[in-house]
Parts: structure tokens; sequence; C-alpha cells
């Protein structure tokens, strides 16, 4: 009897002696079941700051000095001119005001907007400032020299920065215009800086120049 006594006193004790460690070791375990999703979640903050975006890789962002005067926000921003088709994109920029008034005295808005994959050099108003007053209200006033000049500068596929290297082109006025250049440095027909490069509209790649394209 009192053996059997000690026996479960022993045993008592011995599982007293074990509980501890038991819940020790749950207790344990359930830090490192949560630990794991934190360092998890650390792991994919890391590897989403360290990879760069698709349009990082591809370099196909809008590149240039004159691209700082570009909106950052609304309609005449980059991510506004993306949305629509080029005539309407670069009624929304300040900077191509001129050359959307030309565009409308030729009658060229709705042909620009409907065309499908073009690229289009788009002269600022300071290159047509570089233009005589005298000279310039007279082309503005003549449709036919007008259509002439502006389709010059329209080429019927979409062009990338890295096609402008070394590249001659066909314009919708039957024309060639000639680039060269490489990186954020382009220029074309040896006279015209690209001073806003790879910008986006819904049908069209535009390119804004400092100087006006005469047909050759």
């Amino acid at each position: 009897m009192n053996s059997l006594k000690i026996r479960r006193t022993a045993i008592a004790v011995v599982a007293a002696a074990a509980l501890p460690l038991s819940l020790a070791a749950c207790s344990d375990s359930g830090s490192d079941t949560k630990a794991a999703p934190a360092a998890s979640a650390g792991d994919e903050a890391t590897k989403d700051a360290s990879t760069p975006s698709e349009e990082a890789m591809n370099g196909d962002q809008p590149f240039g000095p004159a691209c700082a005067g570009v909106p950052e926000e609304g309609a005449g921003s980059f991510d506004g001119m993306a949305k629509d088709p080029v005539a309407t994109a670069a009624s929304n920029n300040p900077a191509l005001s001129t050359l959307v008034t030309a565009v409308k005295k030729a009658g060229l808005v709705d042909t620009l907007n409907n065309a499908q994959n073009i690229t289009v050099f788009a002269p600022t108003n300071d290159a047509f400032a570089k233009i005589p007053k005298a000279d310039l209200d007279k082309v503005l006033a003549d449709k036919a020299t007008l259509t002439k000049i502006l389709t010059y500068h329209v080429v019927g596929q979409k062009l990338t920065p890295q096609q402008l290297e070394n590249g001659s082109f066909e314009t919708l006025q039957k024309g060639t215009v000639t680039t060269k250049g490489s990186g954020e440095d382009y220029t074309v027909n040896d006279t015209s800086k690209v001073v806003c490069g790879n910008v986006k509209t819904s049908n069209a790649n535009v390119y804004i120049v400092d100087t006006v394209l005469m047909p050759q």
C-alpha cells in the first residue's frame, strides 16, 4: 500500500515538473509561427523596394530638359496626355499652343486624332517664334502650305528613341526626315533638337522639338 502511494506521488511530481517545460515549448512554437510571416513580409517589402518597375527597366519614360515644364497633374500632364489622341493631348500642353492653332487652321485635328500608331515631331511655341512674324502669319493664312509643313512633322509609325539613333523616315507629306543621336540627345534634320522626347498619347509617340521642320 505504501509502495503504491510512493509510486503515485512520484508520477505526480514528474508530471508537475514536465508541465512547465511542455508549456514553454508550446509558447516557443507559437512565437516561431508568428515570427515567420513577419520575416516573410519583410522579405517581400525588400523585394518590392529592390525590383524596378517595368517602365524603368525598359527606359520608356519621357526625357529632355523641356519635360520639366510639363504639368505634373491634369490633362496636360504625361499621364493625362497618354489618355487622349495626339491633337487633343497637344491642346492641353501650354508649350504647344501655337502648334495647336496651326493644326486647327489646317483642318488636321480629326486627321491626327483618328490616325493610328504615328509619331509627331511637335514644335514648341519658341520654335514657331523663331520664324519672323510676318512669314508665320502668311503661312498660317495659307492652308495648303500650312498643311504641307504640318504633315511633314508626322511619320506613319510609332518611333522609339532607339530608332532615332540613325534614322530616315517618310512623312505623311511624303518627304523624309532624318534623325540621329543617342541616350537623351537627338536631332532631327541636323537642325531641330528634341527637347522633350518619348511622350505618349493614346495614338502617337511625340517628340517635342525646338525648331520648325521645313519640307525638303
